[in-house]
């Protein structure tokens, strides 16, 4: 309702098969008034763009543009797609190559063979990510953060991944590269094992697989108070909370330069941050101004989550509950230092109002410039003791004033009434049965 756009089709997976089978391009905001923002990409452009550079990335998850903020394009990926898979697509063998990238190691004496293999080698990179550069370059994108532990990805002793910050050739010299280490989905069995408790919950720096530190230009963390030489005592939530005022601050900057956000394969790192700001920003009234709570849930977690490729029903059996993790997530960023607008101040909560009355205002009355200045927000701080955050006495009372399930206030674990309460803003009153299913899975993994 908000925008002006454009729909390119991948209904049989012809672009990609882990993309949604509408993938929608943004092209202006219709709310912005008389100066709307308006994007100069041109759908046919960007298709054929598309399809020359996908090769590049890891499973053909290409660099493609899900937020649309004055006029900026805040874009999603998995990594670059490394040696192997890269010529296992081409149809090379790779197998003998011992699983390298396009970094070659180092020999005084190499055959004319292996000399022309070596140049191969290097021109098929040379075109790949060329195109993916010429992607970027289109859609304005100047800041690339990169969520990797690591450098590359190793599987059985091949490099089946590469990333941009270890390009041998610095193809992506001209652009901001930021190594912004996040525990990967696995690390979230641990979140679930400790009650869903991310407070103190530090990630181990010292395995061996984990060799990508921290490396973000002094230019891009100037404005925030932050000792990022610090970043490895952080326990989850002030490594979340730092990231994503980091990804706001770099997005609330003066130039026009789109922002790329990727882990691996970009389903679980990705649309968790990628959620986070969407929502952030929805909740400062600066994009997706007409939807309402449900609404922007419903979005978020179809759009960003499910038709980018995030497996839930696989990471729940295993307990690696990113997904859960980003919406509980939610009462840790409700001050003014996750918001995008910093010219005005909270507003202050009318006298006599009930927290039911809260959950009830419309969009229009919701009126707070913090970085959850929903209904949500709200109502928290109304909230005896919750000091801005989600409660379990809370989440039961608003979840036991809902007209469409009442019936499943009872008998649920507080931890079920949370997720339930998510749920039931977005999704209860069109797939009652699905999300009945879910909660059920998701209880029966807790006892186990």
């Amino acid at each position: 309702r908000d925008y002006r756009y454009s729909v390119i089709s991948n209904a049989h997976g012809e672009v990609c098969a882990h993309y949604p089978r509408h993938i929608v391009l943004l092209e202006r905001d219709n709310a912005a008034g008389r100066d709307p923002f308006e994007s100069t990409v041109q759908v046919g452009k960007l298709q054929d763009l598309i399809n020359r550079s996908k090769m590049a990335r890891c499973r053909g998850r290409f660099v493609c543009p899900v937020i649309l903020y004055k006029g900026k394009h805040i874009c999603r990926s998995a990594t670059l797609a490394g040696w192997g898979e890269l010529y296992g697509r081409t149809g090379y063998n790779y197998i003998f190559s011992g699983g390298s990238d396009d970094a070659w190691a180092d020999a005084e004496d190499i055959s004319e063979e292996d000399s022309a293999l070596r140049n191969a080698d290097s021109q098929l990179f040379d075109k790949v990510r060329g195109h993916d550069i010429k992607l970027l370059r289109y859609l304005s994108v100047r800041y690339i953060c990169d969520l990797m532990v690591e450098n590359k990805k190793v599987k059985f002793g091949l490099n089946v991944t590469s990333s941009e910050k270890v390009d041998k050739a610095q193809r992506y010299a001209d652009f901001t590269l930021l190594s912004i280490p996040y525990p990967g989905c696995e690390f979230f069995k641990e979140y679930k094992d400790r009650d869903y408790t991310a407070e103190g919950l530090i990630f181990n720096w010292k395995q061996d697989y984990v060799d990508a530190p921290l490396s973000i230009p002094a230019s891009v963390t100037q404005s925030l108070s932050i000792d990022w030489s610090e970043y490895q005592s952080w326990d989850l939530v002030q490594q979340t909370q730092n990231y994503l005022k980091l990804l706001i601050s770099i997005i609330n900057s003066d130039d026009d330069s789109g922002l790329l956000v990727h882990c691996i394969s970009g389903w679980d790192r990705t649309p968790l941050f990628i959620s986070l700001l969407r929502l952030s920003l929805w909740a400062d009234g600066l994009i997706h101004v007409s939807l309402e709570p449900s609404e922007i849930l419903y979005l978020t977690v179809a759009y960003d989550w499910f038709l980018f490729g995030h497996m839930l029903a696989d990471r729940l059996n295993k307990g690696e509950e990113i997904f859960f993790f980003c919406f509980n997530f939610l009462k840790h960023i409700t001050s003014e230092e996750f918001s995008g607008v910093k010219s005005q101040r909270r507003k202050s909560l009318p006298p006599g109002f009930t927290l039911e009355e809260i959950c009830m205002l419309k969009q229009r009355d919701r009126g707070s410039t913090t970085s959850l200045s929903s209904d949500f927000s709200l109502g928290m701080e109304s909230s005896p003791g919750a000091a801005g955050s989600f409660t379990y006495e809370a989440v039961e009372l608003m979840l036991c004033h809902s007209e469409t399930t009442p019936h499943l206030c009872q008998g649920v674990p507080s931890e079920i009434q949370q997720l339930l309460f998510i749920f039931n803003s977005f999704a209860v009153q069109h797939h009652p049965e699905s999300i009945s299913s879910l909660l059920k899975d998701h209880s029966e993994l807790r006892e186990k």
